[in-house]
């Protein structure tokens, strides 16, 4: 196994200690930036699928939605001030004009396509975009919180073995259910926790909490897990596409999205993705080392605990509903060092917001280089690998 420094702790913290590093006038331009990538890249998304659209045209339907919600929202407040007129009627009449008014300007864009083709892009592609979102930020956010945890800025998302775990899982889904789309993503979930739970239980067999013994148990545990689904492949009947199920499920795709995976998986991403931003400024404390930590009186155990559970909760539930995909909790934590530094108050929301605009582009690609959408897997390695050797090259007396 090769030994891996962890992250420079001097250059770190001279990083985060520089007055100005990040100014909030380059946040907010970056911010921007990926916003519109952001909205460029959904609208490009919706264009693609067995009906090809033009791109002014789903922009159009796009913009007569959010007027249309504009519409609703202003309508909302004077509904809700309507019961309390009699209680100080000069403010809530004036409320009342002044949501009135507002929503008096807002008309509502005239509707010249078919309605199939807002059936097409609301009911059937819409999901999907959003499914994109959450599992790109949840993946980098995730990649971004294991670096920091482990000091190493070689750990990915799947360092103790998640994705393996959830594979097995999903595999034997498709087995024992006939590749039910919801009792898969179930058995998935639960197998990805598991694998991090059976990872802690040998830490706590062996009597140590140190990374070493954490990481060298997930490589453990995650290669039993992926024993295991080689052999469900094995068994697994050709005939029944049993097998090119667990095949494609394995290259990731985000063909099963709809509004009940996004609202099954959605709340479990959310919550860890919270979870973690209300503790971001203590990855700080713990990338600096054990030792440092504990003198500045975080208990790290407890801690390491919490975050390895959220980033495995948001792991495994992305992982249940769109298979394995790599490089993106590598890749991002990186760029947002580039943009932003190490400093985790301002790098957790970096990935968060670069990890969905990634998987956006990642996406568009998948759906529009040929007739047949290609595995998000692929793409994703494809440009993982050589943007990976470009930050080798570029951060390499950073990881020395």
């Amino acid at each position: 196994m090769i030994a891996v420094k962890p992250i420079h702790k001097k250059a770190q913290t001279q990083e985060m200690q520089k007055p100005g590093k990040t100014t909030r006038a380059k946040l907010t331009a970056i911010y921007l930036s990926l916003a519109a990538l952001m909205v460029v890249f959904i609208i490009m998304s919706l264009c693609y699928g067995g009906y090809r659209f033009d791109f002014f045209l789903v922009a159009q339907i796009v913009w007569a939605r959010l007027i249309d919600v504009a519409i609703w929202a202003s309508g909302v407040p004077a509904g809700v001030f309507s019961p309390y007129a009699h209680v100080f009627p000069p403010v809530t009449d004036s409320l009342q004009e002044c949501f009135v008014g507002l929503s008096t300007l807002l008309q509502p864009v005239p509707q010249t396509w078919p309605e199939w083709i807002n059936i097409m892009i609301w009911e059937v592609r819409f999901p999907r975009e959003l499914l994109v979102i959450l599992v790109g930020a949840g993946l980098a956010v995730s990649g971004a919180t294991f670096q920091g945890t482990f000091r190493n800025p070689l750990v990915s998302e799947n360092i103790l073995g998640v994705s393996s775990g959830a594979g097995f899982g999903a595999a034997l889904g498709i087995l024992i259910f006939n590749n039910n789309a919801l009792l898969v993503q179930a058995l998935a979930f639960s197998f990805g926790l598991l694998t991090v739970i059976i990872t802690f239980m040998i830490g706590r067999v062996y009597k140590s909490n140190s990374t070493i013994v954490l990481v060298l148990s997930g490589i453990i545990i995650g290669s039993a897990f992926s024993a295991g689904t080689s052999m469900m492949k094995y068994v697994a009947d050709p005939l029944s596409n049993q097998l090119s199920a667990i095949v494609f499920w394995l290259m990731g795709s985000f063909g099963q999205a709809s509004y009940g995976t996004v609202l099954s998986t959605g709340p479990v991403i959310i919550l860890g993705i919270v979870v973690l931003l209300m503790v971001r400024w203590r990855l700080n404390v713990l990338s600096l080392g054990d030792d440092e930590a504990r003198t500045l009186g975080v208990d790290i155990g407890r801690f390491r605990a919490i975050v390895i559970l959220c980033a495995t909760m948001i792991t495994a539930a992305a992982v249940s509903v769109c298979g394995a995909i790599s490089w993106i909790g590598l890749i991002i934590p990186h760029m947002g060092r580039m943009l932003v530094g190490p400093d985790h108050r301002t790098l957790l929301p970096m990935t968060i917001a670069m990890g969905a605009t990634y998987m956006l582009i990642v996406d568009t690609l998948c759906l529009s280089l040929t007739t047949a959408v290609i595995p998000t897997n692929i793409i994703t390695s494809i440009i993982g690998v050589p943007f990976f050797l470009y930050l080798l090259k570029k951060s390499k007396d950073t990881w020395a």
